[in-house]
C-alpha cells in the first residue's frame, strides 16, 4: 500500500515543495514543530532507514544539509535538527527542524500553520538554497 508520502511524490497530494531531484523530494511538514520543519524523503518507497541502500542515504544526506543551511537563514534559528523517527508514515524520511534548544524539537509543540505562514516559509528556504 502506497504511503501518504509515495501520493505525494506521485502528485495526488499537495504539498510545499522545497527541493525535488530524481531521488528525494523535499517538502514542509504539515504539521510544524517550528515554522520551517521541513521534511526530506527519498522517493523510493523505503521503510526504514536501515534498508535504505547506502547511495541513496548518502545522497539525501547530502541534499539535507543543502536545505539545512537555508532553513538556517530563513528562521534565524542557530541550529536545525534532525530526527528520524519513522513511527507516524513507513516511508524513510529526515525531519529538519529550526531549533533554538533542545525542547525546540519536541513533536508535542507540533501545529498547523496558515497557508500564508507556510507559503512565506517556503519561499524564503528556497531562496536561500
Amino acid at each position: 500500500m502506497a504511503s501518504v508520502f509515495t501520493k505525494i511524490i506521485q502528485g495526488e497530494l499537495p504539498c510545499y515543495k522545497i527541493y525535488e531531484d530524481a531521488e528525494i523530494l523535499s517538502f514542509l511538514a504539515i504539521d510544524q514543530v517550528n515554522l520551517g520543519h521541513t521534511l526530506v524523503i527519498c522517493k523510493e518507497e523505503i521503510n526504514h532507514w536501515t534498508e535504505v541502500p547506502p547511495e541513496t542515504y548518502a545522497r539525501l544526506h547530502q541534499v539535507s544539509q543543502k536545505i539545512g543551511k537555508a532553513i538556517l537563514k530563513a528562521s534565524g534559528s542557530p541550529r536545525v535538527g534532525q530526527i528520524v523517527a519513522g513511527f507516524e508514515v513507513p516511508h524513510y524520511h529526515l525531519h529538519l527542524i529550526p531549533a533554538w534548544s533542545i525542547p525546540d524539537l519536541d513533536f508535542k509543540r507540533a501545529q498547523r500553520r496558515s497557508d500564508e505562514e507556510m507559503k512565506k516559509i517556503q519561499a524564503e528556504i528556497i531562496r536561500h538554497l
